[in-house]
């Protein structure tokens, strides 16, 4: 669980600023995200191709560029 400290003398502006860095820094919203919904293997490994393939070729067209 990600808990901040208030330090002394600060707003609670950059506690809550400092709260959500270390919420995103932690990974748990991408987690709660992609866990929403259930995903089989396969499909999950189905979409890893699809976004490996889309990579390569992006890189490619930027590579061919040049």
């Amino acid at each position: 669980m990600t808990a901040v400290v208030l330090r002394p003398n600060e707003s609670q502006d950059a506690l809550l600023k400092r709260f959500r860095k270390k919420v995103v820094k932690s990974g748990v919203l991408s987690t709660v995200r992609r866990k929403r919904w259930f995903i089989s293997k396969s499909e999950l490994r189905r979409v890893e191709k699809k976004k490996a393939i889309r990579r390569i070729k992006r890189r490619q067209f930027t590579h061919s560029g040049d």
